[in-house]
């Protein structure tokens, strides 16, 4: 009889091919049409303009909180984009509706609102930068205090961390800013 030797490095392959087993029989019982991704955090929907507009008019955006995604058509309808997005922390700071761009900004500033000064009473007026909070472009919509904007902290895309905003990255809302005139429609869902 011969007597086997246990080293750490066997040890090691043998409980690594043991784990690796399991992954392997599962990894067989995926069906071939399955998605590549199961856990998506941002579970982009897909949306039509048709069910949200009667038409595109000069151009349309759909901001859905739900799948934390942007929605742009253009006013022909040869453009359409989706972009991931940061949305309101709770369903109390969220506006559901029908609204527009009414104006643009490059370097917007940012004041807190006075219901942000309640939250957090340390909050203070911030110029344009790589500390605002607005990113580097914004669209005013026609609620007053609501916003499409840019964010410096892209740790907060595909998530609820506004204040009633929604936020993509800042090269994102660039290229949504060249695209979407004063006037574009907007329905927030």
């Amino acid at each position: 009889m011969t007597e086997q030797r246990f080293s750490r490095r066997r040890l090691i392959a043998v409980s690594g091919a043991a784990l690796a087993v399991p992954a392997v029989a599962r990894a067989q019982d995926v069906p071939a049409a399955a998605p590549l991704h199961r856990r998506n955090t941002m579970s982009f929907v897909p949306q039509n303009w048709q069910d949200h507009f009667d038409g595109l008019g000069i151009a349309a955006i759909v901001a859905d909180t739900t799948s934390r995604a942007l929605h742009f058509w253009s006013g022909d309808g040869e453009t359409y984009k989706v972009y991931p997005t940061s949305v309101p922390r709770t369903d109390e700071l969220t506006k559901r509706g029908y609204t527009e761009i009414v104006r643009k900004r490059v370097g917007p500033d940012w004041t807190p609102t006075p219901n942000m000064l309640k939250e957090d009473p340390t909050l203070e007026y911030m110029p344009p930068g790589p500390g605002n909070p607005l990113g580097t472009h914004a669209m005013y919509l026609s609620w007053p205090a609501y916003l499409i904007h840019g964010t410096h902290d892209t740790r907060k895309i595909g998530r609820q961390s506004s204040s009633g905003c929604i936020g993509l990255y800042n090269h994102m809302v660039e290229e949504l800013f060249a695209m979407a005139p004063v006037g574009t429609q907007v329905r927030i869902i």
